[in-house]
């Protein structure tokens, strides 16, 4: 009788293999408005450590693809935390742990061999503070395709076009593209962070309160520039702003104290929450 390899093979290489093999998860849904709406990003029972202090609790919410995501909450609660978990950005900080799964595309991104530059390009961030290089506009755009072993100068030319067009920016800049970034005004810096991170072609954008520094008027242009950007990405959002939230996301989070309390569509969240807790939130009883 002939037998395949996989049979002649020892019976514990057979169950490691057939552990190797274990199928990603596929995208569930969420009901939106009677639709089903895929979910990009799974969240199961995630508690998070800073060393003995548990800051995450608990927390399990599913993510839908391109739409806006906003989380809410007072100081301190862990909205912050929980975005940074989702691209491993904590890992950089010594004596942290995380229990739990997060599940990004069907994977599990703490599953040991993640590639995290790949996540990180796949999931890209724009923090609170906008953190330009003290490069040219132009070479703070291309620098992710670069590191990423993009080298033809016309290739390079054609995404920093894109990026900086998808950004809103492209206008404002496309005859200073020589020009030092630390030169340019703060919203100007912030929508050229939006570009750097569009500019590797990631999924996901996670954003951590990326107008709480800004003017109203550069405020509306990163809400336009979200609005905009929603139809191609999955955004989620950390903002202090309840006007912000109710008007640029499809799904509102709120955080007290580390805990989830409350996940559902914003116009329910706004106008009709499930918990009392978050409605003395939103209408300012604390926070």
């Amino acid at each position: 009788m002939v037998t395949s390899s996989l049979q002649s093979r020892p019976a514990k290489v057979k169950k490691r293999m057939a552990q190797d093999r274990q199928p990603e998860e596929p995208p569930k849904t969420v009901v939106k408005d009677g639709k089903m709406e895929n979910e990009i990003i799974q969240v199961k029972h995630l508690n998070f450590y800073y060393g003995p202090s548990q800051a995450l609790f608990d927390v399990s919410m599913s993510i839908p693809e391109k739409r806006v995501t906003a989380l809410i909450g007072p100081s301190g609660c862990g909205k912050s935390t929980f975005i940074r978990v989702l691209n491993r950005m904590n890992d950089i900080i010594d004596n942290t742990r995380v229990e739990g799964k997060i599940i990004i595309n069907g994977k599990d991104i703490y599953q040991p061999g993640t590639d995290v530059v790949t996540l990180r390009k796949n999931v890209g961030m724009v923090f609170q503070k906008s953190n330009p290089f003290p490069k040219s506009v132009y070479d703070n755009v291309a620098y992710g395709p670069r590191l990423h072993g993009l080298k033809d100068r016309r290739k390079l030319d054609e995404v920093v076009h894109r990026s900086l067009e998808r950004s809103a920016l492209w206008s404002e800049v496309k005859d200073r593209l020589s020009d030092s970034a630390m030169d340019l005004s703060g919203g100007q810096q912030q929508r050229l962070c939006v570009a750097r991170a569009l500019a590797v072609n990631p999924n996901i954008l996670l954003m951590d309160e990326p107008a709480s520094a800004l003017d109203p008027r550069s405020t509306t242009k990163i809400e336009d520039l979200i609005g905009e950007l929603r139809a191609e990405y999955t955004i989620v959002i950390v903002t202090h702003n309840m006007q912000q939230a109710a008007r640029v996301s499809d799904y509102t989070g709120f955080f007290y104290e580390g805990r989830l309390i409350e996940f559902n569509e914003t116009r329910k969240i706004f106008t009709n929450p499930d918990h009392k807790q978050t409605e003395d939130y939103i209408t300012g009883r604390f926070g």
